[in-house]
């Protein structure tokens, strides 16, 4: 297990790739659900909005969904499995950051001496996913990584639209 966590600390910093993980199913489940728990824990103790549960669901769908979908769009679905567990685990490492800035960025809201540099971390950390993210993708796609960071930016824009659509609702 510490193998695979220092594995997937090494995709998160760029080091390694999807190719270094083993096509299992149950690999990819395992991930997912360390995914899940460690995103509930985190939150749990850190809210990050006040609808995180079913936000939360919706991105994993989301996750699941876009990799096999594009994977078998370009005809490489033979990568599916490893694909998409890089992307769940480089996350799962940065699960606790991101939720603790998204929780961080809510407290301060309105104070301009934290503002900017929540702001700046935010930046910082959305460069690092779409950078973590497009590079498992032009690895898994055998693209460019200008190509893949379109895809990544992309996936991002739709997430947000889908969380949107599915909960402006409970903003107010």
């Amino acid at each position: 297990m510490k193998e695979l966590l220092h594995l997937f600390a090494q995709i998160a910093l760029l080091r390694r790739g999807p190719q270094d993980l083993p096509a299992s199913g149950l690999l990819l489940a395992l991930t997912v659900a360390a995914y899940l728990g460690v995103n509930t824990l985190v939150s749990a103790v850190f809210p990050p909005a006040k609808n995180w549960p079913p936000q939360l669901l919706v991105d994993v769908g989301l996750m699941l969904a876009w990799n096999a979908g594009l994977l078998r769009l370009v005809g490489r679905s033979e990568r599916t499995l490893q694909t998409t567990t890089a992307v769940f685990g480089y996350q799962l490492m940065l699960a606790p950051l991101l939720v603790t800035s998204q929780w961080l960025a809510q407290r301060v809201h309105g104070d301009s001496t934290w503002e900017a540099p929540l702001a700046f971390l935010a930046l910082v950390l959305l460069v690092w996913l779409i950078a973590a993210n497009s590079r498992i993708l032009s690895a898994a796609l055998e693209w460019s990584i200008t190509a893949s960071v379109a895809l990544v930016i992309l996936q991002t824009f739709i997430g947000e639209l889908l969380r949107l659509a599915l909960f402006v609702h409970s903003k107010s």
